[in-house]
Parts: C-alpha cells; structure tokens; sequence
C-alpha cells in the first residue's frame, strides 16, 4: 500500500473512500480536508463472478483497516461504476456482468464490522468526480458544469447551481449512456450507440484496430498504447481519438443545451492522454454546439487525474 503517512496524532477527521471501476478497485484514506494518508489498489476481476469482484473490495478495505490512522475513520464513501442504487445501496455496473443489483452498501459494512460499525455512503462514479472537483479540483469556480470519467466505460456527474446534483437514484449525470448513434452498435445497458461504446479506452482501441493500428510485438491493446502511436504521428491511432473526441462532443454539446453549462471537467485514464483528446475534443464541438448558450465550454482535466473518485467519495462521506 502507497502511503505518504504524517507522523500520529493523524489530523481529525478522517475518512476511508472506495473507487471501483471496471479495471481496477482503488482505496485511500483520506482528511478533512481532501489529502490522502495512505492509497491502495487492486485488480477488478470484472469478468468473474460476482464474489470474485467482491474479493477485490476486500482486500482494498483490509488493506486500509490495517493501517495505523484506521482508528480515526468515522465514515467510508464509496464511487463505484454505475448504474448505482443510492436508496438500496446496490449497484449495476455494466462493464461488471456478474454484478447485478449487488448490496455493495451492506457488504462492506459487513466486512468492516469487526472493525466498528462505520456509515457507508454510495455514490456513482461520475457523481464522485463532481464531488472532488467542485469541492477543491477544476470544477471550483463554477456553478454548473458536467465532470465527465472517461476510462473502462465512461460515466459522469453534474454540479448544477453550485450544487452536485446526483438525482434520487444517484445517476444524474450518467452521460455514459446517452445514444450518440440512433442505429449504433447494441450496448449492454439495453441501449443503442451509447457514449460508453464509442469513447471509452476499449472502444479507442477497437476504433484503432478497425483502422489499421496494431500494437507493437506483444506489446498491450489498451488506450494508453493507442495514445503512445498517436503521439509518433500514427494516422490510424490519431483517427481512433478523432472519432472517440466527435462522440463526446455530441454529447456534451447535447447534456450543454439541455442544463446549460459553463464548463466540463473530464477525468479518468483516457483523459490522461492531454491534447490527443482534448485537442479534437474542442474542435468538434464547434460543430455540435450550435445554439449561442452551448457555445464557449470551458474544457478542463480532472485536477486530481486518478485520485478524482477517491477524494469525491470521501467528500460525501465527510458530508454524510
């Protein structure tokens, strides 16, 4: 476990936070006021069933329990990928097939109980990047704006008159699965030509390969090799992020004319790829964004780049 750990007293309060995604599941423990005492992560096992999944949370929250500043922990905030049931405490994540209404909520308080009973407090994963960055990140100074998580799938959250506004269920925001391409593919959220399958990491490299990209000898089919091609000028590598950068246009163009925004937050592994998204990303939406009030987004990266759910789901639990 990553640590960059104060000498005790640790300062007060304290918090532990949960991201889960599709790649991996990752666990800090967090302060008051948004720095991490201590981080960890470990492989989802996204294919497998659904204790397999599970095995992976626990030993994040062993992981945490064990360290010195556990003590002071009064409440865990969990950002997974969505959907999410906030009301129930179960969550549905699309890209976790065995996962299906999973009492995520009850579960880890009952790993924890030995431990002391803690509040555990939901949250999607996009609604968790809102919460980080418009409590200390980029979102800060405005009062609207959707914070985006591009990574494994793609998921989001919207701060609305200078509140993070997660809807009854927790799934404002959920851009993911919004249908850019009426006669698209068939997502398996039930949809067709959702976000989710046109801009995610899997959906570049698909992009990529379909294109003519192949990876160098045994090297990895992920967004960050598609983005290492990019950069030495690979045309097929470069059209993989175009068309991935014109399906978020589309849509954040489309969630900008229905909410108004002024600016959008976005996050996550493939967001690390700076200008080979974000470049395009603003030129295609000069296109979509064809009423005067959509027009003149301001595009910014997630402030805290991997740790966004993390600092996001301690916020609420702090709150909670």
């Amino acid at each position: 476990m990553a640590a960059a750990v104060p000498s005790p007293p640790f300062p007060s309060p304290l918090v532990a936070a949960v991201d889960l995604g599709g790649t991996k599941t990752a666990g800090a423990i967090v302060t008051g006021g948004g720095e991490l005492l201590a981080r960890t992560e470990h492989p989802t096992a996204a294919d497998e069933d659904a204790e397999a999944v599970f095995a992976g949370v626990a030993r994040v929250l062993d992981d945490l329990a064990g360290h010195p500043a556990w003590p002071g922990v009064t409440a865990v905030g969990v950002g997974s990928a969505g959907p999410v049931d906030t009301a129930a405490g179960t969550v549905s994540p699309v890209n976790i097939p065995s996962w299906r209404d999973f009492p995520l909520t009850r579960r880890i308080a009952e790993r924890l109980a030995d431990r002391g009973a803690l509040p555990v407090r939901l949250l999607g994963d996009g609604v968790a990047l809102a919460e980080a960055e418009h409590w200390l990140g980029a979102a800060a100074g405005y009062r609207d704006a959707l914070c985006m998580v591009v990574s494994t799938g793609v998921g989001g959250g919207l701060v609305l008159d200078g509140r993070v506004r997660p809807g009854p269920s927790g799934n404002a925001g959920h851009i993911g699965h919004v249908s850019v391409q009426w006669d698209g593919d068939p997502c398996p959220c039930g949809g067709r030509g959702c976000l989710e399958g046109l801009a995610s990491g899997p959906a570049i490299v698909r992009h990529a390969r379909a294109a003519g990209w192949r990876p160098t000898e045994g090297g990895p089919l992920t967004a960050r090799a598609v983005a290492d091609s990019a950069r030495t000028g690979d045309g097929a590598a470069l059209t993989a992020f175009d068309l991935a950068a014109r399906a978020l246009a589309a849509a954040i163009a489309g969630t900008a004319a229905l909410v108004e925004l002024q600016a959008v937050v976005i996050g996550g592994g493939v967001a690390q790829s700076g200008p080979l998204l974000f470049d395009p990303l603003a030129r295609h939406l000069t296109h979509y964004s064809g009423l005067p009030f959509t027009r003149g987004l301001h595009l910014h990266p997630a402030h805290f780049g991997p740790d966004a759910g993390l600092i996001g789901a301690a916020a609420a639990a702090l709150r909670a």
